[in-house]
């Protein structure tokens, strides 16, 4: 078990070198021009700080509305000030969400419901990286929660190239028989990909005008990186924020979905998301995991 961790560790960390190396992505500027977003609404998972702080910041510039959601209050609330202070078209809120517990998700869900409130775009932004084996309260695996999607306009879920080194347990998803922090944190991006393609085929045979990616910031210097070692000379938030931003504004990504996007680009992802009977056994397992029907 030992040797295996060391090779998932050094696989892990391999791919997202290479990424880096090979396609270091450019400041949003540098390919697109985005249109104003004059009252539409965004959530944005994860917005307190890093990626999602500067995802929200710049959907704000932009006009949107946009609801931060997350469990650290104070963060949320100092992350609102920051945005207001720019005086943007657009304005910025807190709500908070935990996504490690299925009934805050719920608490969350209902209240944004009664609000009346449209929305326009879900970035599902949030996530933790190698962290030590922990469960929910819901007793679910910490990185496989921590990033699940819902459904809207336009949805952009954060995934990352470990993903590329990813395996489905589909019988152990939990990682209880063996843990492996970088194991855990490379299925639940994989599962992410799998999951975008799936829910964008079922939205689309369901006649809903939902378009559904996945994005891979890159290697970029965030909280998400503290569990791994100190880096330099690499992408801030803000640039790492550029391809969720574009996702979610772009022109040229209306109506265009179940695609993997790195620095502005279409690319490949690993051969497994293209799976469609593991997307499927996935999505059915997931439902179960959270008490939902499938149809």
């Amino acid at each position: 078990a030992n040797c295996s961790n060391v090779f998932i560790n050094i696989l892990n960390v391999y791919f997202t070198i290479l990424n880096w190396i090979m396609f270091s992505c450019g400041p949003l500027s540098s390919y697109t021009v985005l249109p104003k977003q004059n009252g539409r609404v965004a959530i944005v998972t994860g917005g307190t700080r890093g990626m999602g702080f500067e995802t929200a910041k710049h959907l704000a510039s932009l006009g949107m509305h946009v609801i931060i959601a997350g469990n650290e209050k104070d963060e949320g609330k100092l992350a609102v000030g920051m945005i207001q202070q720019e005086d943007y078209k657009g304005k910025a809120e807190f709500m908070y969400l935990d996504l490690t517990s299925m009934k805050s998700v719920r608490q969350f869900a209902q209240t944004f419901r009664d609000r009346g409130l449209p929305l326009h775009i879900l970035v599902n932004n949030a996530g933790t990286m190698l962290v030590p084996e922990r469960q929910t309260e819901d007793g679910f695996e910490f990185h496989f929660t921590s990033g699940r999607p819902g459904r809207c306009s336009r949805i952009v879920n954060m995934s990352s190239a470990t993903h590329y080194a990813g395996i489905i347990q589909m019988g152990d998803l939990n990682r209880r028989i063996c843990y492996s922090s970088h194991g855990a944190y490379a299925q639940s991006k994989l599962a992410l990909v799998l999951f975008t393609y799936y829910l964008q085929e079922q939205l689309t045979a369901g006649g809903f005008p939902v378009v559904v990616n996945a994005v891979d910031p890159g290697m970029v210097d965030t909280a998400l990186y503290d569990n791994l070692w100190s880096l330099t000379m690499i992408p801030t938030p803000a640039e790492g924020a550029s391809i969720s931003i574009y996702a979610a504004a772009a022109v040229e990504m209306e109506g265009v979905g179940s695609c993997y996007l790195y620095n502005g680009e279409k690319r490949r992802s690993a051969d497994d998301s293209y799976d469609h009977e593991l997307q499927v056994e996935l999505w059915k397992k997931s439902c179960e995991l959270v008490g939902l029907k499938t149809a």
